[in-house]
Parts: structure tokens; sequence; C-alpha cells
């Protein structure tokens, strides 16, 4: 018979979590997990949903790809700001390789395809498709049986950093729900040899409720109705995994991964606040309360003349240089670029908390970590506190050091390795490696 595979992506599943702290209460996780291998998966820098899916799915890493987040840069100018999408896929995924193969794929909310590109299958778009009233699916035709079979299809939760945790948990279960269910009528009612899904929930879930499940969370309840929600809503997925598998035809190999893992969120660090008290960033006028970077550059309220730096927010820090030649008023000189990096670096990486304790913050020089830089990468990529602190996007804060997230309640950030799992042997370690993996096994990798 020929081989088939599924792969389940569990978006943000953690390594800790899934095989210690809930293994024993996950049955079909388990049983593959122990029938054939599992481990953590080194996940891209930075360990984001874009581009750290399409990293597993092309085996390029962010910078082959030129995508080094949801939002990049579309030129040099100080605003131009572009959400990624699947045209900017310049590399072969897995379902495109198989399909020049005449192997049939079933792609189901994979990030980054969307718009939906014709593939050798059915495809179905993901979190980032605006909305149902969109083009979503490929053929077009799919969108007409998704809404017979669920419904009003859900992307993702409406505003998952809100403080209306009833209404999010609602949503976050009916999501899944819809989208499990319209997993099982592509894998029975269409023809395959590969089909992959992604569940966003668990993202979700971690990010509105970490404080609830963490003990040691400086926001947490241990008498909050809330204690056992992540705990609950991970069962709930190997429960929808284990309907999935067992309509599945006997010749199939399973494959569970996420793109990366979840830590507590120690707090955020305004990195623009910071650089304005380096003297690196200098505004024409300060804003009277927190504002977003990305409104003061366009309002025109930064004095490029004098400004050497600026950063965008996230949960990992993205740091821009205004180069001579290169930005339409740099003022670094391209031959002391790299000096004034190292000393930026070394700056960075003496932020102390609010008690003078050092955070650990770590750097990464792009050229350094990609195999090669295509489009505009920051200058710098910052974890903050390796990644214990995320980077506020804000300006005008009465302190560098902030406890609440600037983009609504979140108390969690990415970690850098997530989980992996399989009925086959010998998963890989790093998450590039998943292409070769799958292609391996259809008999199809070329190096």
């Amino acid at each position: 018979m020929a081989k088939k595979m599924v792969v389940i992506g569990l978006d943000c599943a953690d390594p800790k979590l899934t095989f210690e702290e809930f293994f024993d209460e996950l049955p079909n996780i388990r049983k593959i997990a122990l029938k054939g291998s599992y481990g953590s998966l080194k996940s891209t820098i930075p360990p984001i949903t874009v581009p750290a899916w399409m990293s597993m799915m092309t085996g390029k890493d962010p910078g082959t790809l030129g995508i080094y987040g949801f939002r990049n840069r579309k030129d040099y100018s100080y605003d131009s700001v572009t959400f990624a999408n699947s045209k900017m896929i310049k590399e072969k995924t897995v379902w495109e390789i198989l399909g020049e193969n005449n192997l049939k794929s079933i792609v189901l909310g994979v990030p980054l395809t969307y718009p939906p590109k014709p593939i050798n299958g059915y495809l179905v778009t993901s979190f980032l498709t605006p909305s149902t009233k969109s083009e979503y699916t490929y053929p077009k035709e799919l969108k007409k049986e998704i809404e017979s079979w669920v419904g009003d299809y859900m992307f993702d939760v409406d505003n998952f950093r809100s403080n209306d945790k009833e209404r999010l948990l609602k949503e976050l279960y009916s999501m899944e729900e819809k989208r499990f269910e319209v997993a099982k009528h592509l894998v029975v009612e269409k023809e395959w040899d590969f089909f992959m899904m992604v569940v966003m929930g668990i993202d979700r879930i971690h990010h509105a409720f970490w404080a609830y499940h963490d003990k040691t969370h400086f926001k947490h309840d241990p008498n909050s109705k809330f204690v056992s929600a992540i705990k609950d809503y991970y069962k709930f997925i190997d429960t929808k995994i284990g309907e999935l598998l067992n309509i599945l035809p006997d010749n199939v190999d399973i494959l569970i991964a996420s793109d990366h893992g979840i830590k507590k969120m120690e707090g955020g660090i305004a990195i623009n606040d910071w650089l304005i008290q380096k003297g690196y960033l200098v505004l024409k006028e300060k804003p009277e309360k927190p504002t977003r970077i990305g409104k003061l550059i366009a309002e025109g309220k930064i004095d490029w003349e004098k400004t050497k730096v600026w950063g965008m927010g996230g949960y990992y820090g993205r740091i821009f240089f205004n180069v001579k030649g290169r930005e339409p008023n740099g003022i670094i000189p391209k031959e002391e670029y790299e000096n004034f990096r190292n000393q930026l670096i070394k700056e960075l990486s003496e932020i102390t908390d609010e008690y003078g304790n050092n955070i650990g913050t770590v750097c990464f020089k792009p050229e350094e970590i990609y195999e090669t830089t295509k489009n505009i990468s920051p200058d710098l990529i910052v974890y903050f506190g390796n990644l214990d602190w995320r980077s506020m996007g804000t300006v005008g804060n009465k302190t560098i050091w902030l406890h609440e997230n600037d983009t609504g309640p979140d108390d969690a950030n990415h970690s850098q390795y997530g989980m992996i799992l399989s009925t086959l042997k010998n998963v890989p370690n790093e998450i590039t490696d998943v292409h070769k993996f799958i292609l391996e096994y259809y008999g199809l990798y070329k190096k």
C-alpha cells in the first residue's frame, strides 16, 4: 500500500507540559510517543508562528525565507511595514514537492497559506485569513463544502488578549471543534497521500491563561476557576486527535509537532524608551501617553537627523539602525556600523530588572544565524531576558520595565523549544529538519 502521513501541528505546544506534566492524561499522544519517538524540537530564531511553520515545511531558515515575523520592512523607508503572506514564500513546501511527484495533499490551517495557492489536492488557509468572506480554499468550491459541514468556519478566536475569559474559553473550544470536524470530512471524503493541519487554540490558551496554570507566575491565583484551563484544553485536543486517528486508514504514520514552546512572561522592556535614555532615539516631542512607535513614525514625531536606532515590539525585539546611505536620513556611517552594533549588543546585554539584577538578554546578528538574509532583516534580533521579557512597542512609558503587556493581557512568552512525536523512529530535533524527515518518508528527499 502507498505510504500516507498525517501531520498534526499544535501551535505552541510545550514539551514540558506534553511529555511531563500532562503526559499521563493524554492517552492518544502518549500512545504515539511510546510506540515511536518523541522529544524537544528546536525552533527558529525567533521562535514565533510566522515564520516557524514555513521553516518547518520548506526546510529553510527565516533569513532564507526573508520573513522575520508577522510584520516585515518592505524597503528602507521608516514606515514601510508589510504583513507576511503566502505570496512571500518562494521556497518549495513539502506539499508542493509531493504534488510535483503526483502525490495529493490536504493542507488545513497551516500559517502563511493565505491567500490560497493552487495545490495538487485541497487547501484551507490559516488564522491570518481576514474572514470567511475571503476566498480561503483551493479549490474555491471547497469553501461551500466547509460551510455545509460546520457553518461559519473559525480561523482564530476574537482577541485572545482579553479579560473576558469565559467568552474566550468558549470560542477556543468551538474553533477546534470546527477545525477537527473539517479535518474528519477531508480525510474521509477526499483523496490524499499527505494530510496536515495546524491547531491554533493551544497558543491562544497559553497566552490567555498561563498565569492561572503557572504557580510561579506573579499573577497566579490558586483559587481561580481557571487553574486547570490549560490542562483541560490539552486533554480536549488529545481527545480530538484520537477521534481523527480512529477514522484513518491502517497504512498511516503520524507526526505531531509544535513550532515553539511557552514560558511565563516576567514583563516587558520598553525598548524605545531605553533607546531614548541612551540618546540613540530622539523624538521631536514626547507623547502625552504611551504611544506605538509606528504611530510616532507615521506622524513624523521622530528626529531622524539625530536618531541612530529604533525598535519594534513583540515577543522578541527587532532593532533597526539608521544607516547613512541606506535609510533616507541615515546618520550611522557604514564604516562605523559593526563597531556600533557590537557596542549596542554590550549595552543591551547589561539591561537589568528594576532591582538591578541582570536579566540575561541575548542578541543575534542575522547574518551569523541564517544561511542567507533575504529582503530586509533587522540589524539585531533581541531576546530580552532570553525570552523571559517581551519587547514593548510603545514609547512614552514612565519606566522601561512594564508588567502589563502593551497589546492587551498576556501572561506568557514563547520559548525556543517546541515538541515533536511520531509513530516513526528518530524524530528530528531541529525544526528545519522536519521537511527532510517527511520527504525521506516518501523517498523524495533531494539535497
